[in-house]
């Protein structure tokens, strides 16, 4: 419905200023899904293109507003300005985190934290910056929770007894499996867990410049991974990754479908409500069916979740076939598969695919620095990595974490899984190789880093890196042209493989060896091999339409070229063209 059609009488509304409804940014993000450009929604609706852009960047979160506030709808909230402006803002970050966590949140827990940034904000900014007095009363939480529309933020005194639910709760989903007749295969659990991607340990020299050096800090970006498998352990599932930047400038000529994560992105890098029933509804359901099929078993499935505030209650209505149950609250530390060291080991393989690569690149006569590589190490490197870490989390490991909650599905899975301590003490070998001065508690500090509570200058930190992340992308939007493979840079990629494989042969005395080697990479470049041979299949047919094409428009030659006549159908004669 628009602005006139609200009227009583005939006259138009002023447009002293637009205001941005949810009606508004819903009809936005629909326009956008239609296929629509920003140009075109904004010259409709007429609204400035970055408006346009700002909204649908922030999809997710409006979406999540608008399923939990329907009387809001059609009013404009009023924003507030100063220090007490960027507390809320940054409020909000800090309160979602909390819930992503799990963690309980009292209001004096709230106010306490609110009183904590403004103090902060006021010293950084000066304290000469603002006359305005903040108290975090009671009364301003009830309206700050109201302008934020925190609905799905519980404030709570006392949190559940954990040690109660999590010996009962077996029982009932015991009960629920046999029900249903489900086995391991068909048994699922995911959880979410933070990832600092690009983090050194604390006491690294790489990690000491950083945190002597002004302004934004790499090592705080952060994004959320969604891991899962089912409960035998055969089938993982693909991770959903969520980052604040859609279309970061690493992936320039990337086919985000090609990824080994599902690529997803919102403000904050969590997985949202709207996020999560998405990625249930086309790429959990979709990847069990086709699981099912292919291990001819009845396409039926049950999903084990915490209760998270990403995980809406309703997911059930998606499909008959895939039933939902939730954990009680406070136990996914007691009994949540995926959080009984799962996810742990990925990060510990993380973290040594990572310095791995750090070795192979500084290892090399005249490649670059550990201070160079670092520099260079990008979301794109970092994505590569949690593809490959989380391959190497084995069947074994996703198996024996459901001892606590579905003991009889744990089974003698063959393959020896690496504990933790293991892995952590490989990686601090690895670092003293790259001169890195750490010890065992270094790592395991860097590797519980991923699931501390924001502290107050991570915040801070966080939300000067979305802004400089979207300044950077806006002003580098027309960089580099788009990657193609062309069959000139294919034939000198392969010229390149041939000579290397050449040197092998010849200077490896171990005849096998070297022959093994060959094998291998051929077959792995052999997809490339079809590209070049289709794309030269396509250019020497283009090459005779072309010459038939100015043939035709020019006096038709007495006879063709010899090189024409050799190579495709022979000539007619001049009886069967009439």
């Amino acid at each position: 419905m628009s602005d006139k059609s609200k009227t009583q009488s005939g006259v138009a509304p002023k447009r002293i200023r637009k205001s941005i409804t949810l009606e508004t940014k819903q009809n936005i993000i629909k326009r956008s899904e239609k296929g629509e450009t920003n140009t075109e929604i904004g010259r409709a609706l007429d609204l400035p293109r970055t408006t346009i852009v700002t909204i649908i960047k922030d999809k997710a979160r409006i979406l999540e507003q608008i399923k939990g506030s329907a009387p809001m709808q059609g009013t404009t909230i009023r924003q507030r300005v100063g220090h007490i402006a960027e507390v809320e803002k940054l409020l909000i970050i800090w309160l979602e985190d909390q819930s992503q966590r799990h963690a309980p949140i009292s209001l004096a827990l709230i106010q306490a934290k609110a009183l904590s940034l403004y103090e902060d904000i006021k010293h950084q900014h000066g304290e000469g910056t603002t006359e305005e007095t903040f108290t975090a009363s009671r009364g301003w939480f009830m309206r700050f929770k109201e302008r934020a529309n925190l609905h799905i933020i519980k404030v709570t005194g006392e949190p559940a007894s954990a040690d109660e639910a999590a010996k009962t709760f077996p029982v009932t989903l015991a009960k629920i499996i046999e029900e249903g007749g489900y086995c391991a295969r068909q048994v699922f659990n995911v959880d979410e867990t933070g990832l600092y991607w690009k983090k050194m340990p604390s006491r690294s020299y790489i990690a000491k410049e950083e945190t002597s050096m002004p302004g934004f800090k790499v090592a705080k970006d952060r994004l959320t991974l969604l891991l899962g498998s089912n409960a035998a352990g055969d089938f993982k599932l693909k991770p959903l990754l969520v980052y604040h930047a859609e279309n970061p400038r690493a992936f320039k000529g990337y086919a985000k479908s090609t990824l080994p994560v599902i690529w997803k992105s919102n403000r904050k890098a969590w997985v949202t409500g709207s996020l999560f029933e998405d990625w249930f509804q086309h790429h959990f359901i979709p990847a069990v069916q086709l699981y099912c099929i292919r291990q001819n078993l009845d396409f039926k499935a049950l999903l084990l979740l915490d209760n998270a505030p990403g995980h809406p209650v309703y997911l059930d209505d998606h499909h008959p076939n895939v039933m939902v149950v939730f954990m009680p609250p406070n136990t996914t530390s007691l009994i949540q598969p995926m959080d009984q060291g799962v996810i742990a080991s990925f990060k510990a393989y993380y973290l040594r695919r990572t310095f791995a690569q750090a070795i192979r690149a500084t290892d090399v006569e005249g490649g670059p620095t550990l201070k160079e590589f670092w520099k260079g190490y990008n979301i794109l490197h970092a994505v590569r990595n949690i593809g490959e870490a989380w391959n190497e989390v084995k069947q074994s490991n996703l198996n024996e974490v459901w001892h606590n909650l579905c003991p009889d599905f744990v089974s003698d899975v063959q393959g020896v899984t690496e504990t933790v301590a293991e892995v952590t003490e490989t990686v601090v070998q690895m670092a003293r190789d790259l001169n890195l001065e750490v010890e065992t508690e270094d790592i395991e500090e860097l590797l519980a880093s991923h699931s501390n509570e924001l502290s107050n200058e991570d915040l801070m930190q966080l939300e000067e890196q979305k802004i400089a992340e979207e300044e950077a992308h806006q002003s580098a939007e027309a960089a580099q042209p788009r990657k193609s493979l062309s069959t000139k840079m294919l034939a000198a990629a392969f010229k390149h493989i041939d000579s290397a494989l050449a040197i092998f042969e010849k200077n490896d005395p171990n005849i096998e060896r070297s022959s093994s080697v060959s094998r291998g990479v051929s077959n792995q470049i052999s997809c490339y091999r079809e590209i070049y041979r289709q794309k030269r299949k396509g250019s020497v047919q283009s090459s005779f339409k072309s010459f038939f094409k100015r043939s035709k428009q020019s006096s038709p030659p007495t006879s063709l070229p010899r090189s024409l006549l050799s190579v495709e159908d022979p000539p007619q004669s001049s009886s069967s063209n009439n």
